[in-house]
């Protein structure tokens, strides 16, 4: 048995399967562990939403930013991004069950000395806090009044953690940390401004894995999210974002061994801004 994680897939399903069929994927016997942002600017997420679905435990993923921004499209929360494509999935016969499957995925998996998650954690927090936290996150997506939070999920503030914060800011910060933080301060304030590469970290601010002293230094972290980041592989870090979307391949990386696999992204497929 082979455990493959693999990067932001975004709705590029051609690349998905070929990428699979170069890994010699057996739902049988191996597993997936996906990064989240499943779905969105890509040609074909309706298809992806439905082919993992379909995986049942061969699969798991964890939610990323566009996940969510599909769950609150839906509900009619939130702003709709420019290139969005949620409406081939919206106006699904099954709409309503693949979301509901999309709002029962975890915000992080931890097993053994991995954690999966689809941006990154805090440097306060360890793998173990930082699954904890993520159950609350859980509970709220999918306890009976899940809308009302997705009504207050979203936003940019406060940008750091503190332990006694409660209700929607206490819920807010954990989203923020685990699907849309790439930099941030020594002591935890993320930025939310700056998606580019490493040299255009503002001042003052650190890529979230590289704070000194952060507490899930000692845990594997597997995440997407930063495509300009491109594929980082450190002993405690496997960033696998490798931009399919934007022309760049969609990788694989089996756990055992570390290999790598990768595959072109389609013409179709790749965004043109």
């Amino acid at each position: 048995m082979a455990t493959y994680a693999i990067g932001d897939i975004q709705g590029c399903f051609d690349s998905l399967t070929r990428l699979l069929e170069h890994c010699a994927f057996d739902s049988a016997n191996d597993r997936l562990w996906l990064v989240g942002d499943l779905v969105n600017r890509g040609p074909r997420s309706l298809e992806t939403l439905r082919f993992v679905r379909d995986l049942g435990q061969a699969a798991i993923t964890v939610l990323g930013n566009h996940d969510l921004s599909l769950l609150m499209a839906a509900e009619g929360f939130g702003k709709r991004g420019k290139g969005d494509t949620f409406d081939e999935i919206l106006a699904a016969p099954d709409c309503e069950v693949l979301l509901d499957w999309l709002r029962y995925r975890p915000l992080c998996h931890v097993e053994g000395d991995y954690c999966l998650v689809h941006a990154g954690l805090l440097p306060q927090w360890t793998a173990a806090r930082a699954r904890a936290l993520a159950a609350e996150v859980e509970a709220a997506l999918t306890e009976a009044d899940w809308r009302t939070f997705l009504a207050n999920m979203w936003g940019s503030d406060p940008a750091y953690w503190q332990d006694d914060l409660e209700g929607w800011p206490r819920l807010r910060v954990i989203v923020n940390a685990m699907t849309r933080m790439r930099f941030c301060s020594p002591d935890g304030v993320m930025d939310f401004k700056v998606k580019g590469e490493l040299a255009k970290a503002p001042a003052g601010y650190l890529p979230w894995f590289e704070v000194p002293g952060r507490r899930s230094a000692n845990t594997v972290l597997i995440t997407g999210h930063w495509s300009a980041l491109g594929l980082k592989i450190m002993p405690n870090l496997l960033a696998i974002d490798s931009g399919c979307l934007w022309g760049g391949p969609l990788t694989a990386i089996r756990l055992e061994d570390r290999a790598i696999f990768q595959m072109d992204c389609s013409p179709e497929e790749i965004r043109a801004w």
